[in-house]
């Protein structure tokens, strides 16, 4: 049985995942489009291809991070890979911390000297 998959990369991802990898791609896409620069002023700025840019504004998960950041950067919007997985912002992460925390706080009790015998 000879199956071929449409792209070997994305097999397997969640689709939660594919979706937010096609929602990054298009939000870069765009925020080029506004900025005015040809695709291929910003794959040479970034030292990649036009197709390996294209991919990456496709949603293509065989992209590295790498080259995400690097045309963030040259878009002006390194920043925001810095957000990505922020501990301010981990609510879930936030909340555990916060179910760990002591209900109550003892002072230590002073030892008391003994007396010799």
């Amino acid at each position: 049985m000879n199956v071929m998959v449409k792209n070997p990369t994305e097999y397997g991802l969640p689709l939660p995942v594919r979706r937010a990898l096609r929602k990054l791609g298009r939000d870069i896409r765009d925020a080029r489009l506004r900025r005015r620069i040809p695709a291929a002023v910003v794959a040479e700025r970034a030292s990649i291809s036009r197709t390996t840019l294209h991919k990456l504004e496709s949603g293509d998960p065989g992209v590295s991070v790498g080259i995400v950041g690097t045309v963030l950067f040259v878009l002006g919007m390194a920043e925001r890979l810095e957000e990505l997985a922020d501990g301010r912002r981990d609510e879930v992460g936030l909340a555990l911390d916060e179910e760990r925390l002591p209900k109550r706080i003892r002072p230590k009790r002073r030892r008391s000297a003994r007396k010799p015998d």
